[in-house]
């Protein structure tokens, strides 16, 4: 016990030192006052939470669900929540909660798969016409602002029309209407970042400037772009389930809240369960990214507090 205690104090001593004796220590108190902030956030915490939840029925979804997704019954149609059916059953006698779970696979998947692309590709442009300025950066700004001219809902269906409907054509197209936020918000920290004293004398010494964008400019924009990308992601949940609510994301039978949403609008007065159910959660994601994404920035942000 006396161990403990003398381990509790010294870690303490240790990282609450106000000088730190190493590079090292200088970082790990510096990522735990960040997380401390975190955790001291409790509508961030919230959110985190929804999001483990959503992780966690999506990872385990085979063994959660009580029965078939595309197992169709219509003696037992547009049953009312039940113990057998908690979330009861649409026009075709399918257990809305199983196809619930299983949607949350879709919609994770579509989350990653859109992150993946616009994160790297907005981040590139950005650091690259923010450090080199000139006709390169009014080239690709300019494009940046025609993409920017059109709501993100709109471009998304206007290529997903030219592409076809299917959820991967739907990531395409989202990710094409997702990254010039990403790109503007890169290259304004990257004109901060370039008339600074260490990248300047990082070019004095000979560095190229690639060298210099992916390994210095880029690293230092990167707390930056994941608190937007994870805001982002609200307004990316809402587009993939607007896009299945209209046909063109998603196809039936596969149980994508936007479609689950889109068959329940005809039963909304007299079966409100079979859009209540994935319009919640809809909301409930997009809500949790929110709020994560404000307690990221909290987190992140060195002139907090």
């Amino acid at each position: 016990m006396i161990d403990n205690e003398k381990y509790v104090s010294g870690w303490s001593a240790w990282i609450n030192a106000p000088i730190p004796d190493t590079p090292l220590q200088a970082r790990i108190q510096l990522l735990w006052e960040s997380l401390r902030r975190f955790a001291a956030n409790g509508s961030a915490l919230f959110g985190l939470a929804i999001l483990c939840i959503l992780i966690s029925m999506a990872t385990f979804a085979p063994l959660i669900v009580p029965h078939d997704i595309f197992d169709q019954d219509l003696a037992k149609q547009l049953q009312a929540p039940s113990s057998n059916n908690l979330f009861g059953t649409d026009e075709l006698g399918r257990d809305i909660f199983s196809r619930m779970i299983f949607g949350s696979r879709i919609t994770l998947y579509i989350i990653a798969l859109t992150a993946i692309i616009v994160g790297p590709v907005g981040l590139l442009v950005g650091t690259v016409a923010g450090y080199f300025g000139g006709w390169v950066d009014a080239v690709l700004m300019r494009i940046v602002d025609i993409f920017l001219a059109f709501p993100s809902l709109i471009l998304a269906l206007a290529f997903v029309a030219a592409l076809g409907p299917g959820i991967d054509n739907a990531i395409i197209a989202i990710s094409l209407a997702s990254w010039p936020p990403i790109a503007r918000l890169a290259r304004a920290e990257t004109l901060t970042i370039r008339q600074s004293d260490y990248i300047n004398a990082i070019r004095l010494i000979g560095a190229d400037p690639l060298r210099i964008i992916l390994r210095h400019v880029m690293p230092m924009c990167l707390p930056s772009v994941v608190v937007r990308l994870t805001l982002n992601m609200a307004a990316i949940v809402l587009t993939a389930a607007g896009l299945g609510f209209l046909g063109l994301g998603a196809q039936p039978p596969s149980p994508e809240w936007g479609s689950m949403l889109a068959s329940g609008r005809q039963f909304i007065l007299t079966s409100w369960w079979i859009a209540a159910a994935p319009g919640v959660a809809i909301l409930l994601t997009s809500l949790s990214f929110n709020l994560l994404g404000d307690g990221l920035r909290d987190m992140l942000d060195p002139k907090h507090g």
